[in-house]
C-alpha cells in the first residue's frame, strides 16, 4: 500500500481555521474551555497539544512594499497549519514501552490511548514538540491522520475541510512531485523564499509524511531548521554499554582465575 500523508502550501492558507474546527469535531478534541485570547494576534490555541491536533499560526512580518514613491514599510501575514509530521524515522516509537504508538499499514504514527501508561517518554522524543499529556491522566494525544477515516477510504477531516486546498492529502509521492512544481511556480513568480519543508528523504527524520511549503526560513513558522531523530545514536550507545559490561566481566574473570592460581 503507496504511504499517504499531507503537503500543506502555506503561500495559500487564509487562517480561516476550519481545520483545527474540522480536527476537534470530527476527533471530539475537547476544548480548554470557554474561547480566551492568548495575546498572540488571532492565535487562540498558540500550539500544538493535546488538546490541539492543528494549530494555524500567525505571522506578522514588516516588509517592503512597491508603490509609486518607490519602496515603503508594510506588513504581511504568513499563516500555516501545523501539525503532527509522521516522520520515516519516528522516535516516539523507539521509546515507547508499552506499544502504545505504531504504525498504520498507511505510513502513519498513532497513539493507541487505552495503553499508553502516561510515560512521557515520547514526549521528550520529538524532535517537533508535537505530542503532549492530558493534564488530567497524564496520556498523550496527537493527530492521527483520521485513522478511522482512512480504513474507510476518507481523506482527514482537515484536508476536506480546507477551502483553498493549503491542505492537500494524498500519495506521499505524488504530492513530493505536486510541491516541487508549485515551488518553482512561486520562484517565477518572484517569490525567492519559497521552499520546502520536511521533503526531503534524507534529512534527519528520513523525510515527514506532512510537509510543507514555507514562504521563509523554517524558524519564523516555530519550525525547527535542521530536526534530526533523538533515538539517532541509541544503537551505538548500547553496543558500548554492552562492551564494557563484557571487559568488566573479562577483567573480574581475569583477577579470580589469578588469586586460584
Amino acid at each position: 500500500m503507496p504511504r499517504v500523508g499531507f503537503f500543506t502550501d502555506t503561500s495559500v492558507c487564509i487562517g480561516c481555521k476550519a481545520c483545527e474546527v474540522a480536527c476537534k469535531e470530527w476527533n471530539a478534541v475537547p476544548t480548554k474551555g470557554a474561547l480566551e485570547l492568548t495575546g498572540e494576534s488571532f492565535d487562540n490555541t498558540s500550539e500544538l497539544s493535546a488538546d490541539s491536533w492543528r494549530h494555524v499560526a500567525f505571522i506578522e512580518q514588516q516588509v517592503q512594499t512597491p508603490s509609486e514613491n518607490g519602496p515603503q514599510e508594510g506588513v504581511r501575514w504568513l499563516m500555516s497549519s501545523d501539525v503532527c509530521k509522521h516522520c520515516t524515522h519516528s522516535a516516539c516509537l523507539d521509546v515507547c514501552p508499552t506499544g502504545s504508538l505504531f504504525r498504520t499499514e498507511f505510513g502513519t504514527v498513532v497513539v493507541q490511548q487505552d495503553i499508553c501508561n502516561g510515560c512521557g517518554y515520547c514526549v521528550s522524543a520529538c524532535p517537533y514538540g508535537v505530542i503532549a499529556q492530558r493534564e488530567d491522566d497524564g496520556r498523550v494525544f496527537k493527530c492521527t491522520m483520521c485513522y478511522d477515516r482512512l480504513k474507510v477510504g476518507s481523506e482527514p477531516a482537515c484536508a476536506q475541510a480546507c477551502p483553498t486546498q493549503s491542505i492537500q492529502f494524498g500519495d506521499l509521492d505524488e504530492l513530493r512531485e505536486r510541491a516541487q512544481t508549485r515551488v518553482e511556480e512561486l520562484h517565477a513568480a518572484g517569490q525567492d523564499k519559497a521552499r520546502l519543508y520536511g521533503e526531503s528523504p534524507d534529512d534527519g527524520v528520513g523525510g515527514a509524511g506532512a510537509f510543507f511549503l514555507l514562504l521563509d526560513e523554517p524558524e519564523v513558522y516555530g519550525l525547527p531548521p535542521d530536526p534530526i531523530v533523538t533515538t539517532r545514536d541509541l544503537g551505538a550507545m548500547w553496543r558500548r554499554v554492552g562492551a564494557a559490561g563484557a571487559a568488566l566481566l573479562a577483567g573480574v574473570a581475569a583477577a579470580y582465575l589469578s588469586d586460584r592460581g
